[in-house]
């Protein structure tokens, strides 16, 4: 197997009284779609400063390219494109001449695909930045961040504050990084739909701490929602085998449950109750079910 993008080993972080980061632990392979998922302060925006090297590590271990990108910024940062939830860019430059201050930075610099992706996003040339929409301010950062071709592109909640139409647009060129080259990106979002959409690896994140790490497909399978039908009025099934989260009222109750599924079926059998549906959870449910039970780190 080669040797992973990102490995971070027991990283712990503060600020002042506040734990940031409490001994998390990531090793993103290349070529994947890595989706970092967690609550407004989970500490996701943390973690995406060490792998760019803006913080450093005060407990644990962070490398990029089997580099610490504090120590050797200049070959780990040459190799990424970074999207910021900020997007700053200079506004009083045209689009021409972003493009061009930014290519200077980096040797592989592809004129070809920046223009490729200009005019994708359908962005005008001599256009002032300070004219730009929301959106395409947006758009013209992803195309700084993406057209050196980085090994690895970083995104930090790439979708907040955007129109579904730019959402899309910066959905699929995450997925055309990987499916077409197979480069790696690593991204925090809070919208868990769309991390679904396109990720094939998660990690949850919460108060500091990782509470589930797998990739998607096993994370959703290993999963089940469940509508159960009681005979009698049933306060509460949240003590059953495996169930994570509940809502109902009476003798209708819907839960998510993980790992215990055949003991949660047979449980509910000897106590008369029927499974009225099955489905499979969403992202968004398994995170709100491990959210709401205080979870411990767990990986599927």
């Amino acid at each position: 197997m080669s040797d992973p993008i990102v490995a971070i080993e027991h990283l712990g972080r503060r600020f002042a009284k506040t734990v940031a980061l409490d001994d998390v632990s990531l090793t993103i392979p290349a070529g994947r779609v890595f989706g970092l998922v967690g609550e407004n302060g989970a500490g996701k925006t943390t973690l995406l400063k060490h792998v760019l090297g803006l913080l450093k590590a005060q407990q644990g271990t962070v490398r990029v390219f089997g580099r610490d990108p504090v120590a050797d910024p200049v070959g780990v940062l040459a190799r990424i494109g970074h999207l910021s939830e900020d997007r700053e860019l200079p506004q009083w430059m045209r689009v021409e001449e972003v493009i061009e201050f930014t290519s200077a930075f980096y040797p592989d610099w592809d004129a070809g695909y920046a223009e490729q992706l200009q005019s994708t996003f359908e962005l005008t040339p001599d256009q002032k930045v300070r004219t730009l929409s929301r959106g395409q301010q947006a758009r013209l950062c992803l195309l700084l961040a993406e057209a050196h071709r980085p090994a690895l592109l970083v995104l930090d909640e790439p979708s907040s504050g955007l129109d579904p139409v730019v959402r899309k647009d910066i959905l699929d060129a995450i997925i055309r990084s990987v499916a077409d080259e197979g480069r790696t990106v690593l991204f925090s979002s809070h919208l868990l739909d769309e991390v679904q959409r396109v990720s094939d690896h998660v990690a949850m994140l919460h108060k500091g701490r990782l509470v589930l790490e797998s990739p998607l497909d096993a994370m959703l399978t290993s999963h089940c929602r469940l509508t159960v039908w009681f005979e009698e009025p049933h306060e509460n099934p949240r003590n059953l085998p495996g169930v994570l989260s509940c809502w109902g009222s009476e003798r209708e109750w819907t839960v998510i449950a993980n790992g215990q599924q055949d003991e949660l079926k047979a449980e509910l059998q000897r106590m008369n109750a029927d499974v009225v549906d099955e489905t499979s959870p969403t992202l968004e449910e398994i995170f709100v079910a491990r959210i709401g039970t205080g979870p411990a780190l767990v990986k599927t």
